[in-house]
């Protein structure tokens, strides 16, 4: 069997505020070192899929940046490799996933894959995708459907889509956009099916004009197709808010959840960038705390996350806060409960304490 995976950045929500102002969701950094779509490529990677297409919605400059030839993910090949698949119309609002899928759909006729994988660019975790395929084409599915019981805060508005399943597996309907429940099986918007089922779905929704790929081809065909559900059970958070997105990535804190993604199974790769190791000097003082290469530390940290080049001079104290790619913190700067993007500089002796959430600083944004 031969499977091309495609990422799906079209349907992306901007729930992250300030973090998605000049960049999709997929290349929002995490855990120090990361972008989010390196889990899902990684995932891809470890399944031997070879070719991948990223169907990228507007903001997509820094996911062409960050994805270069796709050499890190095994992707930098003559035959197949990966497709970073910008908007037709760039200048426009996305019409859905239908429309772009369409567009494209010389890709996946010169492909000669037969099954597709399909997933969003913002799940944090390791998805076994050789598993996922045994399963569904041991259960004889025209689409298999993975989802994940939710297990996260309450939210405030509605935009997960909850699975109903008959007691055999079978997917029986879908409620698009609720506010789940400790425990709901939640739809994950990733799919397994043969390459001529989807090119199929896709063409007769772009003659009716359709737009939604999970509205008008999934939920509204699950009495005429045999769609069933894999039940995801690792480690995956579900990241809809800027709190949810500060929690997720303070659990990289936790040793169990490093091991789980450094050392367990298979790697989470990334866009390599050589620099030196982190520096500590003789005032720095660190404790709980992920500290990426290339960093500088004079001052103190604790229970914090640094990207890569970040400079904290002496005097400076950094709690509780994310501090993103080349940030700069000066003398006797104190910082809590904060998430800044990269570039940012904090001025000498600045006080900024996030309270019923953390606060948010722009990139390259000046304190």
């Amino acid at each position: 069997m031969k499977v091309f995976g495609i990422i799906n950045l079209i349907n992306e929500k901007p729930f992250l505020k300030e973090l998605t102002a000049n960049r999709c969701l997929a290349s929002v950094p995490f855990a120090g070192r990361y972008r989010l779509i390196d889990f899902t490529l990684s995932n891809y990677m470890h399944a031997g899929i070879k070719q991948v297409a990223v169907f990228t919605n507007n903001k997509f400059r820094s996911i062409l940046d960050h994805l270069g030839s796709g050499k890190e993910w095994d992707l930098d090949r003559s035959h197949g490799g990966l497709f970073v698949l910008p908007p037709a119309q760039p200048d426009e609002p996305a019409c859905g996933d239908i429309s772009a899928f369409h567009e494209y759909f010389d890709v996946l006729k010169r492909s000669s894959a037969d099954t597709v994988v399909i997933s969003p660019g913002y799940h944090v975790g390791k998805v076994d995708y050789q598993d996922v395929i045994r399963e569904h084409e041991r259960s004889k599915a025209d689409i298999t459907v993975l989802y994940k019981d939710y297990n996260g805060s309450q939210l405030k508005k509605p935009i997960y889509h909850k699975c109903i399943f008959q007691d055999d597996g079978r997917l029986m309907n879908m409620e698009l956009y609720t506010a789940p429940k400790e425990g709901d099986p939640i739809c994950l918007e990733t799919y397994i099916m043969k390459k001529s089922l989807f090119m199929n779905l896709v063409e007769s929704c772009f003659r009716n004009q359709e737009y939604d790929f999970l509205k008008d081809a999934i939920k509204a065909n699950l009495d005429s197709l045999l769609v069933k559900g894999y039940s995801f059970q690792g480690y995956m958070p579900f990241i809809h808010s800027i709190e949810s997105y500060y929690e997720s990535n303070m659990e990289f804190l936790n040793p169990e959840v490093i091991r789980s993604h450094y050392y367990d199974q298979w790697e989470i790769c990334t866009k390599v960038k050589h620099e030196a190791p982190a520096k500590y000097g003789a005032t720095s003082s660190v404790s709980n705390a992920f500290i990426a290469n290339g960093c500088d530390i004079q001052g103190t940290v604790e229970n914090s996350i640094l990207f890569r080049g970040v400079k904290i001079k002496k005097g400076a104290v950094v709690k509780n806060s994310i501090i993103m790619q080349k940030g700069e913190i000066e003398e006797d700067v104190y910082l809590d409960h904060v998430i800044s993007d990269k570039q940012a500089l904090f001025k000498e002796k600045s006080i900024l304490i996030g309270e019923q959430q953390p606060k948010i600083i722009k990139k390259s944004e000046v304190i």
